[in-house]
């Protein structure tokens, strides 16, 4: 189901895609498309929150642009507080007032985890103030199963990456398209 609203609000992307990670991609999710709609988010959000049933957690803590929603939606539906992490200067770091208490019990929300960058540096922010991280829930899982943390995912999805070297689109002179928040030159 969750498969078919990524495909109906254009989520679900073919092409040759830069990733945050830098590497390269013949798909591409931009959750944007589906966090568009209420409605279908929530539903989206759904599907994760029925596997984190069993997991303790106080606090949901989303990396800026993509986990932001995620985190809320995470939140509203399981009863817990949200807040971000964010970039200044070129690092992720806690702002706008938010906490986090020693021993604060973290589930780091995600939209796409590929190769977990982001939520790696939510992570290092999270530690450094204290907070124990009890896991990462995402929309969308494209990774290849080497995520250091319990994975959440409403779905698991294989799509193709390539080293920048080794890509195929790239090969046949297929455009580069670099639909992510994160700054990195094509």
């Amino acid at each position: 189901m969750l498969i078919q609203i990524l495909r109906e609000t254009g989520a679900l992307m073919e092409g040759h895609f830069l990733l945050s990670s830098g590497k390269h991609s013949n798909g591409y999710v931009q959750c944007a498309k589906l966090l568009m709609y209420p409605d279908k988010a929530e539903i989206a959000i759904k599907s994760i929150v029925e596997k984190l049933k069993d997991i303790d957690f106080d606090l949901v803590v989303g990396p800026a642009m993509g986990g932001i929603i995620v985190s809320y939606e995470l939140a509203r539906q399981t009863g817990k507080p949200s807040m971000f992490v964010e970039r200044e200067d070129g690092a992720m770091k806690l702002r706008r007032g938010f906490t986090i208490r020693k021993g604060d019990r973290i589930l780091i929300a995600e939209d796409v985890v590929t190769t977990g960058k982001s939520a790696y540096e939510a992570i290092r922010v999270v530690e450094e103030n204290g907070g124990e991280v009890v896991g990462i829930a995402c929309i969308v899982d494209r990774s290849k199963g080497d995520i250091k943390y319990p994975l959440f995912s409403g779905v698991k999805l294989s799509i193709d990456t390539y080293e920048r070297e080794e890509c195929p689109l790239c090969k046949e002179n297929i455009p580069l398209v670099k639909p992510g928040s994160r700054k990195i030159a094509l």
